[in-house]
Parts: structure tokens; sequence; C-alpha cells
């Protein structure tokens, strides 16, 4: 059975440690927080050790760590992790910089340690099937790939200071969408973004707002759009348009029910929240990483996938700064 340390026991940590404790194969042996209450919550829900990070680090019994700490704290904890023998998975982005997260990527191969990125949107249900259909060629060659991915509101201005722009934070997930639809790398990107929202996140050199075309070496194109605001729930939907029909993805609701009167249809707005939008994703992405830990295969999405996404994330932020086409090789 394998061993997991949290480091991070905030939101994402608990919900990895969820997945870990559904496990057969994995269990949660410690947990670390900045904040002493937070891991003591968890180790208490996880019948696990409450230890430093670099006492998680250095202990020969733990196999892998889940990083789950703010992004500015990735790089030394994977280089740490790396040098330590253990398998880590991260979650996005690895690093606000693409140099850095080379740099991480360079250790983690050094060491020869399982690298994973936690881009969980790969692994809802629904996002997957379509990926899988695709392949398949049920939809023929694909021409044109539709994301749309809205919140319900904005994050706190003080996190949108630090969160290194909607592109880099936000549309993140998006970018390595397409790639994942695509089946190809994007050659260029073309951004363009407003602040309409909430003028505080303008002040703070931030977007609210943003859209963005992504066009392949072979001409296919991807368009994305992005909103901190859904007054009607949290909108992700994915249509992927091919040579002989197209594939979509629509909202999960709260509800499956809906009602017919004289006035028209009624039905229930999509979930609220990206912790339960995307519960089945989460447990799924962790599951893989046990797997492939379990079966010596290489887990994906990898650093490379996380440095590729990164890439296209500094391309829309520049595209945008200055209104032109960016070129780039991924």
């Amino acid at each position: 059975m394998l061993s997991f340390g949290i480091l991070g026991c905030g939101r994402i940590g608990q919900v990895h440690a969820r997945a870990i404790m559904a496990s057969p194969d994995a269990r949660v042996a410690a947990v670390s927080d900045f904040l002493p209450a937070a891991a003591e919550t968890l180790a208490v829900k996880t019948e696990a050790a409450v230890m430093t990070s670099d006492e998680i680090i250095a202990d020969t019994s733990i196999d892998a760590v889940i990083i789950g700490t703010p992004t500015t704290t990735h790089y030394d904890l994977i280089h740490q992790a790396a040098a330590a023998g253990k398998a880590i998975f991260c979650e996005k982005p690895i690093d606000l910089s693409a140099e850095r997260i080379r740099e991480c990527l360079k250790a983690v191969e050094t060491a020869g340690v399982p690298f994973m990125v936690a881009f969980n949107r790969r692994f809802d249900p629904n996002f997957a099937s379509m990926q899988a259909r695709i392949e398949a060629g049920e939809v023929g060659d694909v021409e044109l790939v539709t994301i749309l991915s809205r919140d319900p509101s904005a994050p706190p201005i003080d996190y949108i200071k630090t969160s290194g722009g909607i592109f880099r934070d936000m549309m993140i997930h998006d970018l390595d969408m397409a790639r994942f639809l695509l089946g190809e790398d994007p050659v260029s990107v073309h951004a363009t973004g407003s602040c309409l929202v909430d003028p505080a996140i303008g002040e703070a050199g931030d977007f609210d707002t943003a859209a963005v075309t992504l066009r392949t070496a072979s001409g296919k194109i991807c368009q994305i759009n992005n909103s901190r605001r859904a007054t009607y729930g949290y909108d992700q939907r994915i249509e992927v348009h091919g040579s002989k029909g197209m594939i979509r993805a629509d909202n999960i609701l709260e509800s499956s029910v809906e009602v017919a009167t004289e006035t028209g249809y009624r039905r229930a707005p999509p979930m609220n929240f990206f912790l339960e939008r995307y519960e089945a994703a989460y447990a799924n992405e962790l599951a893989h990483f046990v797997a492939a830990l379990t079966q010596g295969k290489a887990p994906l999405p990898n650093g490379l996938d996380g440095l590729k996404a990164q890439m296209l994330a500094d391309a829309a932020a520049q595209s945008c700064a200055d209104g032109l086409v960016k070129s780039l090789s991924l």
C-alpha cells in the first residue's frame, strides 16, 4: 500500500485526502500545513500524523507527496521531494515562470521520480468520454473546438493580485483542455481581455473577461472564453466540430428535474461550485496517479503538459497586452 504525505490541508488538500482514503491501494500517512489547526483537522479525519513538510519529505516510509500549497512554494517543494525520491502530484500551476518550471522538470528527470500535474478536467467523465470518442474518429477530423468556462463570481482581490492573472490562473485549465481535445499543439495564440465585472480587478492589473483563439499547424482552431461572473451558476461547456459531425458536453445541473407549464420550460441551474462540479474528476485523477505508481507506469498529465499550458497562458497574456498574434513552438 502506498503511503502519501499531503502538503497543504486547505480545500484542495482535503479533496485529495478523501480520494486517497477511498483507494484500497493508498493511505494518508502524514499531513502538513502552515496553519496548525488545518493540519490537525485533516489529521483527525485521515488518522494521519501531523508533520512539517520537511519531515514528510525526509520520511523514507512515505512514498509520494501531494503538493497543494500556494504556487509560490511549489518550486522548492518539488526540488526537495524529487531529491528525496518521492513521487510527486502537484497542483497547477507548477510555477508562474516557465523557466522555473523547466528547472523543476530537470530536477524530477534527474531524480527519476514520477511526476503528475493536476489538470483534473481531463478526468471529468464527460470530457474524458469526449476525448476518447474524438480519438476513435466518431466526429471525423477535428476542425473547431469551443470551450466556455465562466465562474459564478470573482475570487477575492487579494487572491487576484497574486494569482498570475486570468490567463495563468483560470484559463490555464482550458488551455490544457484545448491541447487534450485538439490532438496537436497550437502554434499561434491571439487573446483579448476586458474588465467588465469588477473595476477593482482592473485596478489590480488583471482582466475578468477574456477570449483566446488558438490555431494549430494543420489549421485546427480553438476558441476559449472566460468570465469571472456567471449569474446562473458555474458554466462549463465544450463543443467539438469535426468533418463527420459534432460532439458536445453540457453543464451538470443541480437537478435533472424539468418542469413544463403554460409559461414554458424550467430546469435547475448548473452546479455553483467547482468542487461539486468536478468531484468525480478529482477522484478519478488521484485514482489514476495511484494506479500508475502501483503499476510502475508514467502518470499523465505530466510536467511537460504543465509547462506547455503555462507557455500558452504566457503567450495569451502577452497577446492581450499588445494585441498581436503570438507564434510559439511547444
